[in-house]
């Protein structure tokens, strides 16, 4: 457990991101909060992917995208599930980055 507490970390500020902060959003406020989700969930993967040395963090794409899903009921309406696909793709490219960008900085100390 202790291994992995940077993943748990950025995973349950994430849960965070979904299910806290659009308690605060108004009725019209809802794609400006669909966007500000989807940053955050690039900025977390990219983060992600550049603290993490566990080959586990390529779990954190798939589990995103299926943690939303239980927000688009509570918050949103049926139309906003292809926004969980949208979480999929962005966190994938933020984790690959970091991923890269980790590997690159760690490659070149090794040297």
């Amino acid at each position: 457990m202790k291994k992995y507490l940077k993943e748990i970390i950025i995973l349950v500020l994430q849960l965070l991101m979904f299910y806290i902060f659009p308690l605060f959003a108004g009725p019209t406020d809802a794609i400006g909060m669909v966007f500000l989700i989807l940053l955050s969930t690039l900025v977390f993967s990219f983060i992600l992917g550049c603290i993490s040395h566990h080959m586990a963090k390529v779990l954190y794409p798939p589990a995103i995208a299926l943690l939303f899903i239980p927000s688009v009921f509570i918050y949103y309406n049926e139309t906003a599930l292809v926004h969980s696909t949208w979480y999929l793709v962005v966190s994938s490219v933020g984790l690959s980055v970091g991923s890269l960008i980790h590997w690159l900085l760690h490659r070149k100390s090794r040297t």
